[in-house]
């Protein structure tokens, strides 16, 4: 068990079950419900090994129809060297829980996987990753048994798709699954769910421990076409499905869909936690840059070079505080704002992405 206690809070993480608690503290140091709006230091690292995607030119991605926001098909950069990625483990050490591997491509695929997987735990790190499963083989699989908490297979509707689970499964790694939810694909989740289509097969993969729905969104080769909007039925079927029935797995989402949840599922505001760019977690390329979220555009002028600070520099920069900044402020005339003080008014980089009815009924009143 890993522990910090700070002024206003104190966090701990269970690196065996990967169970994470956060209790924020009142003036007198004594535990309250009123959570921290950020940490002295990110908790969660989402560290972008990959530079590129061996498979980008096949178009594993858009066959699987889902369109990568990190342009994975159209880029073709270094990947991470191991010199930068032991320097920013040894900045973490002792102050961040868990990196998630990731990037431009599958982290497991990286010419250094094993040793990156190492220096995690050296430095007391867990990492976990997400592979299209691709090049998953029984090797691989058990140094992720050996080294990491979980590993994400994303839903490709492939052969592979399918043996990555089996072989992850096989070596007895905790797997989850990762589903991109967009107007194309939203359908097909509410029968997988419901188990009602033959000619999708039986659900999900029987042993996984998630599945895990995230949010389509337009970065990269996302397409604004594809978003799920307020007035989708089949995503308000899905929530309702959810609500209602039992599942062999767990269900979660990303937090892009907090507002979502809060606003149409009716999920009690203390069991989700909203945005946490620039508050508990960042970014970090391939190219050691360093942004709140792995969604932010470079030319967006939330970017802080590793080359030229430290993790704590750019935490501590303007940089991230102008994301902190619009969550402070963000959604001044909503109808609910109890509710709006646990989603901080959703995604701080793109509105377009928010699901909201509450956001929709406060532009009504404007208008």
């Amino acid at each position: 068990m890993q522990l910090h206690n700070e002024k206003n809070y104190v966090s701990a993480f269970n690196e065996k079950t990967g169970r994470y608690v956060r209790i924020g503290k009142d003036e007198n140091g004594r535990a309250c419900y009123s959570d921290a709006f950020m940490g002295v230091f990110p908790e969660l690292l989402d560290v972008g090994i990959m530079g590129h995607c061996r498979h980008g030119k096949s178009g594993l991605c858009l066959k699987a129809g889902v369109q990568c926001y990190q342009s994975g098909s159209e880029i073709h950069e270094p990947n991470m060297s191991l010199e930068d990625f032991r320097s920013i483990a040894q900045q973490c050490r002792g102050r961040t829980y868990q990196f998630a591997l990731g990037g431009r491509g599958d982290p497991d695929q990286h010419e250094h996987f094993e040793e990156i997987l190492k220096i995690c735990r050296e430095n007391g790190i867990v990492p976990n990753f997400t592979t299209s499963g691709f090049g998953m083989t029984e090797e691989i699989a058990k140094l992720c048994k050996k080294y990491c908490g979980a590993a994400a297979v994303s839903w490709y509707r492939s052969d592979y798709t399918l043996k990555a689970i089996d072989t992850l499964l096989g070596a007895g790694v905790k797997t989850n699954i990762h589903y991109v939810l967009s107007k194309s694909t939203v359908d097909e989740a509410l029968l997988r769910l419901q188990n009602k289509s033959e000619s999708l097969g039986s659900g999900f993969p029987e042993g996984i421990n998630a599945v895990i729905f995230l949010l389509h969104k337009p970065r990269g080769l996302g397409t604004r076409e594809e978003i799920i909007t307020n007035d989708n039925e089949a995503f308000q079927a899905l929530l309702k499905c959810i609500d209602k029935e039992k599942f062999p797995y767990k269900i979660g989402f990303d937090s892009c869909s907090v507002p979502a949840l809060l606003s149409l599922a009716g999920t009690l505001p203390e069991f989700l936690d909203t945005c946490e760019a620039a508050r508990w977690s960042a970014y970090i390329s391939a190219d050691m840059k360093m942004l709140p979220c792995s969604f932010c555009a470079e030319d967006e002028g939330h970017t802080v070079s590793l080359r030229e600070n430290t993790i704590e520099q750019a935490w501590h920069s303007g940089e991230f505080e102008k994301i902190r900044d619009k969550m402070r402020s963000a959604c001044p005339e909503c109808p609910n704002p109890g509710r709006r003080n646990y989603c901080k008014g959703g995604c701080p980089l793109m509105p377009e992405i928010v699901i909201c009815r509450d956001r929709v009924k406060a532009n009504e009143n404007k208008n």
